[in-house]
């Protein structure tokens, strides 16, 4: 099969914000329910897409594993993934389209949410692995609050109202924060695991300045040494203290770019003892030096 790219161009539009919610029904002919629908077609995305199964059920392709879908899953997919659905039954989706890169999500507040990490981070990762055990399933009062959100996200999209793009931004972080609560109180074995790893992540995301020690990570995580080091590399590409060193040079940058506070002051308030040690760090990972950061 022939895999399609859906460009966000088609979703967004040239203009506004990249943000589109798009419903899929269900008929008998199963005929596309807005232009671009490319429900039963093998497609990769440039952009991250929220998948909310409101009603019915049907098979998920992704990648060339299937995966049964029913009413209540909440997914994410992430850019370049290839799938589709097909044996629809009655089969509701809504499809919540976002560039969070774009739209300048806040992914270090987010990333202190371990329902977040676990949900939007580790989750597509671990998906094949855990035969989708570890997705969200909604009951039908969380889903009703979900559908509620995504439609006044739509009206936002819809009516274009002054002030929509930071209306539609806003109620984005809503819905990407009740999701991260929800997978949070997720009762699976699977879920539970990852969300050891995003109670890791969260930690480092709000105490990044505290000298770590792996023993503490580990205790975090209820892990092996080698589990923990494995899943959160698979994860984020970066083992965690290499993922310390990198939140500290980008707390670092923030500082330099919005203070007066001297080099070495901003290297102790990021976690860094030696200056010169923060100095080798920050220039691998900028190529350039603090001092010729903060001149620009």
């Amino acid at each position: 099969m022939k895999s399609t790219i859906a460009g966000g161009i088609h979703y967004f539009g040239l203009e506004g914000v990249p943000v589109a919610v798009r419903r899929v029904r269900t008929d008998v002919a199963h005929a596309p329910s807005h232009p671009h629908d490319l429900t039963e077609v093998e497609h990769s995305h440039d952009f991250c897409e929220l998948v909310i199964v409101t009603r019915g059920s049907a098979l998920h392709c992704l990648a060339g594993d299937d995966f049964p879908v029913t009413a209540g899953d909440v997914f994410l997919l992430q850019g370049q993934q290839r799938h589709y659905f097909y044996e629809r039954v009655g089969l509701d989706l809504i499809n919540v389209m976002y560039d969070p890169e774009a739209m300048g999500l806040p992914e270090g507040e987010l990333r202190k949410l371990a329902g977040y990490s676990a949900m939007f981070l580790l989750e597509p990762t671990y998906r094949r692995q855990h035969r989708f055990a570890s997705r969200l399933h909604l009951g039908r009062v969380p889903l009703a609050h979900v559908e509620r959100l995504t439609e006044e996200m739509e009206q936002e999209c819809t009516e274009r109202s002054p002030g929509y793009e930071v209306a539609v931004r806003a109620k984005l972080l809503e819905l990407i924060v009740y999701l991260a609560r929800a997978y949070t109180a997720t009762d699976t074995t699977e879920a539970h695991a990852l969300l050891r790893v995003g109670n890791v992540i969260g930690a480092l995301e709000n105490d990044y300045a505290r000298e770590w020690r792996v023993a503490e990570l580990l205790a975090i995580a209820h892990m092996s040494r080698s589990t923990l080091m494995r899943v959160f590399r698979k994860a984020t590409g970066q083992t965690p203290i290499e993922y310390l060193v990198r939140l500290r040079i980008q707390k670092a940058m923030e500082l330099l770019r919005t203070t007066d506070r001297t080099i070495t002051e901003i290297a102790m308030d990021v976690g860094f003892n030696d200056s010169n040690y923060f100095a080798r760090q920050f220039r691998r990972l900028t190529d350039r030096s603090p001092r010729a950061f903060r001149l620009g």
